[in-house]
């Protein structure tokens, strides 16, 4: 009797205690730190690396940069992130081989100069991301010649044989984004890498038009008259100037497919695209700042509804409750105005681990259709772990490996499966292997592998990140063993140029 009693208060004991964890647990998950609601399957985690103002690559040598690119990659894939965005063309120079423009000041130390042995950054860093199954975006500054007070250019620098292309405004030189010549210009460097290089993404930020200079307009006059045409009157010179970054944008996006039809397009424009007031048919956000429409002359609604770009970052750098720029009123404004465009959140991470919102931004975004990842700005603050935040995305919100999101506007059809799924002992060990056709200039064939794992009798579910072991591009695995005390079920997807995933993969029971 006195075990019965004993055998029931422990049953109830454990109710309570079961109960409560669950209670626990959708509280958890209320607060934005669950981590099994809070790891989605597929999102874009990136992280931009930039150049300018960075002076550490010219100390290095070859040897010590390739070393020191390791270190950061190899972290920064520990935090989860799967793409990484380049500088790498800052100041209409850069940071690979090309016979168009000079080597980077921010490279080398000086415009112009070569690196040791004419060291091609670029290449090796798109061999190192795909390596570890990340993406890799060529970020380039469409119109800025210089940054800061930098006024000597290279002798080979398009500055020095089209002098009439530049206005300066600031401290600062541009291309006149009136001037066909350098649109003509820009398509022509994009052509370059992309048929070049096996980049992943061409990728521009917000620098279009300048930001404004309080009291100092920006002297276009001369090239308003000139190629003005219809937008002759004065009161139309915004229209003119936003037709201007159009064009280009359009024949960016005609220039890329032309070459490599599966290379995307990507943009990350200022947060704000218009405030409401300033709509007629109120259809902007609820916020009160500088706009890109207005003021940088980029009407990126338009590239969206266009289907000119592939993806956009709106840099929704504010906190929660900033009373110029909320961000979930932000956040809200672009998951309703996606269209056909991935959306992804541009998270600046020292003021969100500043203000200690992480876990409410990443809660909230997940919850919402049309917002697939973020990236992070710069990647150096994950690097520093600016307030423990590469370990919040280590233990909690990229616990799980995720794929990236498949751009199936490019294409819907799922690659083929892979074949000949075993395993067996090799003189390096137990390893799972696998056949697989890959064909390298065929963006539908498979690119990389994912592999998962399940327990025995476990329901496989390919939707569960948690199952997810590893993302390869090789045809191999090696197996945990330990004595074959437990039995598995590994089953191993393909993965194409455009991110589809095969659909049930080829599994393989196994005891390790």
């Amino acid at each position: 009797m006195e075990m019965k009693k004993y055998w029931l208060l422990s049953l109830v004991l454990f109710l309570v205690i079961f109960f409560n964890s669950c209670t626990t647990r959708r509280l958890i998950e209320s607060k934005g730190t669950c981590i099994s609601c809070l790891n989605n399957k597929r999102e874009f985690r990136g992280a931009w690396i930039q150049t300018v103002g960075q002076e550490e690559y010219q100390q290095m040598s070859v040897a010590s940069m390739k070393k020191d690119f390791i270190r950061k990659l190899d972290f920064l894939q520990s935090c989860g992130i799967n793409a990484i965005l380049f500088q790498v063309r800052p100041e209409a120079d850069s940071f690979y081989r090309s016979s168009i423009e000079p080597w980077s000041r921010y490279y080398t130390g000086k415009q112009g100069q070569a690196p040791e042995g004419n060291f091609d950054l670029m290449a090796f860093l798109i061999e190192e991301c795909h390596n570890r199954c990340m993406e890799f975006h060529a970020w380039l500054n469409p119109y800025r010649a210089s940054a800061g007070n930098h006024l000597q250019f290279a002798p080979n620098h398009i500055y020095y044989k089209h002098p009439e292309w530049f206005i300066s405004y600031g401290d600062r030189i541009y291309f006149d984004p009136g001037n066909p010549g350098c649109q003509h210009f820009i398509e022509k460097v994009v052509r370059d890498i992309v048929i070049r290089y096996d980049v992943d993404a061409i990728h521009m930020d917000d620098y279009f038009y300048p930001y404004p200079i309080a009291g100092k307009p920006f002297p276009d006059d001369h090239s308003f008259k000139v190629y003005g045409g219809g937008f002759s009157h004065w009161a139309n010179k915004g229209d003119w100037r936003r037709n201007n970054v159009n064009r280009l944008i359009q024949s960016l996006k005609r220039t890329i497919i032309l070459a490599k039809p599966w290379v995307r397009f990507g943009v990350s424009p200022f947060g704000i695209y218009r405030n409401k007031k300033n709509t007629p048919d109120g259809s902007g956000s609820n916020t009160n700042g500088l706009e890109n429409y207005s003021d940088l002359y980029a009407d990126v609604l338009l590239w969206m509804k266009k289907e000119w770009v592939d993806y956009v970052i709106p840099q929704v750098y504010w906190r929660i409750g900033h009373p110029v720029a909320d961000y979930i009123t932000l956040v809200k404004w672009w998951n309703k105005n996606a269209f056909n465009t991935h959306v992804y959140l541009g998270q600046d991470v020292a003021r969100t681990m500043k203000y200690n919102q992480l876990s409410k931004k990443m809660a909230y975004e997940r919850n919402l259709p049309y917002i697939k990842g973020n990236c992070f700005w710069p990647a150096n603050e994950l690097l520093w772990n600016n307030k423990g935040v590469a370990d919040l995305l280590k233990e909690t919100y990229h616990r799980y490996p995720a794929l990236l999101p498949a751009y199936t506007q490019f294409c819907d059809k799922t690659p083929h499966e892979v074949s000949h799924l075993k395993a067996e002992w090799t003189p390096n060990g137990y390893f799972l292997s696998w056949n697989c056709k890959q064909n390298i200039d065929n963006p539908e064939s498979p690119h990389y592998f994912v592999i998962y794992r399940f327990f025995n009798n476990e329901k496989v579910n390919l939707q569960n990140p948690s199952r997810i072991v590893k993302i390869t591009n090789k045809t191999h695995y090696m197996l945990p063993y330990n004595n074959g005390a437990i039995k598995y079920t590994y089953v191993v997807t393909s993965v194409d140029h455009f991110n589809n995933e095969s659909k049930k993969g080829k599994s393989k029971k196994v005891n390790l």
